[in-house]
């Protein structure tokens, strides 16, 4: 049998139609033997392991996309936080030189008789520690103020009556009296901190009230000595939260809006380091300013450096060293203080301190949380190394006056 013979574009036609039927065919029974890519795999019954609880609970995981943690930590503690602004009025004395009667006489009476006073205006930060009215901040925002005002964050503003300033440790205790219904900060404790725990810095940097910066805990126990601050005794908590001047006083937080430490210095070398007293020691400091308006502090009396071998043979082998030094571990003198506790023992220049009451002594820092740990009279043992002899000398300490 013959078909008849269909035109060209007739057979085309044809062509393409098979070939998409012979396609569709293929393709259907594919699907029927391959599982899709997009299937989703079959999903097991949710099991929480205590790993999953731990993570799902993380102030991390909930920064993912959300800053929840610090928005509730900031809340919680937020209203206890103040603005400090002071005010001081300085006197400038006048140049001698214009004092003098030789002078005044080709002058004249023109001249004035003293030099106009001067507004010194300061601001800082602060936390309201009880419902009274105590509020917590440094000594160097209050210290030498005339005047001190204390403005809420709802806008209220209150004179404040300053009740104990602490210049060793940078603490003061400042009092307003705005009734019994004042929002308080909750304090947390400075002992549980960790190296990498979230740090959130509340204060009014620059004027900028109420401001939050978020960074974390970046190391502890930084003592004030390498800090460069030298006349106080402290251990700060070293932090990448951004702090300015103003932030001073003002609260650092943990994830969870408890205070860990008061915000206090700054390296102006230096971007992203900032510097809080611990919690723990401003509140025994605080109790005692509350009561007794002022913290006693023991002292020896020296101006001292840490020593090592290393340090001693670097002087030794210098052609230039006035002194050959013990090439030990220990607390090298630098100088004594006159008519204090470490002169009146016998302490001298370059006597290197090595032990006390029985423990080695091994840096500057180590002295001199000792000796603040003491009593006020309390004797110490001594012992020393002065040049090739050691001498045990009996230093009784006394309090530490203020410089001011």
């Amino acid at each position: 049998m013959r078909f008849p013979k269909l035109p060209r574009p007739v057979r085309q036609l044809t062509t393409h139609v098979l070939a998409i039927a012979l396609g569709v065919v293929l393709t259907i029974s594919t699907l029927q033997v391959l599982p899709s890519q997009a299937e989703p795999a079959p999903i097991a019954p949710a099991v929480d392991t205590p790993e999953m609880i731990a993570q799902r609970q993380s102030p991390t995981t909930s920064t993912i996309g959300s800053s929840s943690f610090v928005t509730a930590a900031v809340n919680r503690v937020g209203t206890a936080v103040v603005r400090i602004d002071t005010e001081r009025t300085i006197t400038r004395r006048m140049d001698p030189f214009l004092q003098d009667p030789f002078f005044r006489r080709f002058f004249g009476d023109g001249l004035p008789q003293q030099m106009p006073s001067e507004q010194l205006r300061g601001l800082g930060s602060g936390f309201i520690l009880d419902k009274s009215g105590l509020v917590l901040t440094n000594a160097h925002v209050v210290d030498k103020a005339d005047k001190v005002t204390v403005r809420l964050k709802d806008g209220r503003s209150f004179e404040g009556k300053v009740q104990g300033i602490d210049e060793v440790t940078d603490l003061a205790v400042v009092k307003i009296n705005a009734g019994n219904d004042l929002p308080v900060a909750p304090l947390g404790s400075s002992s549980n901190v960790q190296v990498g725990d979230w740090a959130i810095a509340v204060g009014n940097p620059l004027g900028f009230d109420n401001t939050v910066t978020l960074g974390i805990v970046s190391t502890l126990k930084r003592s004030s000595a390498q800090v460069g601050i030298t006349d106080k005794r402290l251990d700060f908590i070293q932090t990448d939260a951004a702090i300015n001047p103003g932030n001073s006083g003002g609260p650092l937080l943990n994830g969870r809006g408890e205070v860990i430490g008061i915000n206090t210095a700054i390296r102006p070398d230096a971007m992203g380091i900032g510097f809080a007293i611990p919690i723990d020691k401003a509140k025994a400091i605080a109790s005692v300013l509350q009561r007794q308006g002022k913290v006693p502090h023991p002292y020896l009396g020296v101006q001292m450096v840490t020593l090592t071998p290393d340090l001693a043979k670097q002087n030794n082998t210098d052609p230039n060293s006035p002194i050959q030094i013990p090439e030990i571990n220990g607390v090298f003198v630098m100088q004594v203080i006159p008519n204090s506790p470490a002169a009146s023992a016998g302490i001298r220049r370059a006597d290197v301190i090595v032990q006390v009451d029985g423990k080695a002594i091994t840096s500057a820092e180590q002295l001199q949380n000792l000796v603040e740990d003491s009593r006020l009279g309390q004797v110490l043992q001594v012992k020393v190394q002065r040049g090739n002899q050691t001498q045990q000398l009996s230093i009784r300490t006394a309090e530490l006056q203020n410089a001011s």
